[in-house]
């Protein structure tokens, strides 16, 4: 992400509809998992302009980190009081995840050349017993201008995604597409891009906001896919959604050792698309 990307994460994240409903999503699932009491910690890694996090600070210890001293620089001008963190040390985000409940990853990984190292160091680093929240962009037919504008790796499927944490000591909680209902528009909008060479909204992305009426309707639309996730979180009766433009998964951290792992040469390649090895964190919309 560059500058132009930031700016537009902070002009749009308090009230577009994907941030809005997704920010719902994630504050329901975060307290069925951790009923909120003031203590317990969470830590969100690539926390970017952090309103998804300033949204739990009420009821929790909440700490972001982003290796982006600019996109730490706007939140912290909108969210002064949010303990933020920019380009941490390793040591420090070692301890920053150790020390918490729930570690967050929020449209992260796919920003990262090697998503089997980051995702087992994070593992690796957390107590036993601790949450991590995830979740990713799904669907490769979905690739198109806004993933390159975005700096994105990859798409996810369900099983690749599970490949990352497989024969590590992990308990799945939850692994489901989401934003699930609004696929068709979604599809239809990045087809509609691919054949016309760009993206649909600014910077390079598909994100603009609709007129209010439009935007409240879409909104609900999706947040409503949250009582779907948390029966799944708690193991009723619920099938996941078949599929969606994004994936969540929540993981409880087993109580074995878990060593730091790098990406097998089997593992699926990235998008031809894909920006150069150095590696990005940062927060990004699906």
């Amino acid at each position: 992400m560059d500058t132009a990307q930031f700016q537009l994460h902070a002009r749009l994240e308090e009230r577009h509809w994907w941030f809005v409903g997704r920010r719902q999503i994630v504050g329901r699932l975060v307290r069925e998992i951790l009923p909120p009491d003031g203590q317990a910690a969470i830590a969100d890694i690539g926390c970017g302009t952090a309103a998804n996090l300033a949204a739990l600070a009420w009821d929790y210890d909440c700490t972001g980190v982003d290796i982006s001293p600019e996109a730490i620089g706007l939140a912290k001008q909108r969210y002064p009081a949010l303990n933020l963190v920019a380009m941490p040390s390793r040591e420090a985000t070692a301890r920053l995840v150790g020390q918490a409940d729930l570690v967050m990853l929020l449209d992260v990984i796919e920003h990262v050349a090697d998503d089997y190292l980051m995702l087992s160091q994070i593992l690796a680093d957390m107590s036993p017993g601790a949450h991590l929240l995830l979740t990713v962009p799904a669907d490769e037919s979905l690739w198109s201008e806004h993933d390159v504008s975005f700096g994105h790796y990859r798409r996810y499927d369900a099983e690749r995604l599970a490949a990352l944490w497989a024969d590590l000591s992990v308990e799945t909680r939850l692994l489901s597409p989401y934003n699930a209902r609004l696929l068709p528009v979604i599809r239809w909008v990045r087809a509609r891009g691919r054949r016309k060479g760009v993206a649909s909204g600014a910077s390079g992305t598909d994100f603009w906001i609709p007129p209010a009426p439009l935007n409240g309707l879409l909104t609900w639309y999706f947040a409503g896919e949250q009582g779907r996730l948390v029966r799944l979180l708690h193991g009723e009766r619920a099938r996941p959604y078949r599929a969606g433009a994004s994936l969540i998964a929540v993981l409880r951290r087993g109580p074995a050792s878990i060593e730091a792992r790098e990406k097998p040469a089997e593992a699926p390649a990235d998008h031809p698309q894909a920006p150069p090895a150095a590696e990005m964190l940062c927060a990004a919309g699906t």
